[in-house]
């Protein structure tokens, strides 16, 4: 596997936010990052795949569509917590927004800024550029687990996940050749976010790092 960019590996978390998650770390290796990889992510059960196209237009949220040949599987959506859950699933739709600009080739889509807001929002943008300039995309399946959910307020939470990239790969557009590099330890990436809910009631992305193989994800 061919690893793509780190996502918004430039980030810090705030204060408060390092201090609820105290696996929480940034991705530093910066010679690494043109070449390290992040999907997106899904809503659903226990287990998921990548959204149907009336997966995220209910109450006026955008659809997020995928390719055919490309798919997140999310695990653990469902807590017993209703709260925690709406967090889970709009943190889910968040990543999912960023995938679906590199597929679609833009980053004026509507997800993207639905589910994503300051530096979340201005990272994901870049990081989606630089696999639209590259004429790159990914296929394959991406597996995200061990997602956890901290409450800091009625409005504020953290969320720590891992993802599995050792079945998902890069493809050129121009070539449509498949990169199908070996995984490594390095294919599994722990993510800390802070997510923010608008008055609208959708728990929007705002901040996340990155590290990449993380050993709390290892398989």
């Amino acid at each position: 596997m061919n690893r793509r960019p780190t996502l918004l590996a430039a980030l810090a978390l705030t204060a408060a936010a390092a201090l609820t998650l105290s696996a929480c770390g940034s991705d530093e290796d910066s010679a690494a990052k043109d070449n390290d990889k992040i999907a997106g992510a899904d809503t659903g059960g226990e287990k998921s795949a990548s959204p149907s196209p009336s997966a995220s237009d209910s109450g006026g949220r955008p659809k997020i569509t995928f390719p055919s040949d490309a798919k997140n599987v999310f695990e653990g959506g469902k807590t017993g917590d209703p709260t925690k859950d709406a967090v889970l699933a709009d943190s889910a739709l968040s990543v999912n927004s960023v995938d679906e600009a590199i597929f679609k080739g833009t980053t004026d889509t509507k997800a993207l800024g639905f589910y994503n807001t300051e530096k979340a929002l201005s990272s994901s943008i870049t990081y989606a550029q630089r696999y639209i300039d590259g004429n790159d995309t990914w296929i394959g399946v991406t597996r995200y687990f061990n997602r956890k959910v901290t409450l800091s307020s009625d409005s504020k939470a953290y969320v720590t996940y891992c993802s599995d990239e050792s079945k998902s790969y890069i493809k050129s557009k121009k070539t449509g050749k498949v990169d199908k590099s070996p995984a490594t330890s390095d294919s599994y990436v722990l993510y800390n976010t802070v997510l923010t809910k608008n008055t609208d009631g959708v728990w929007r992305t705002t901040d996340i790092v990155s590290k990449r193989g993380a050993e709390e994800c290892q398989p």
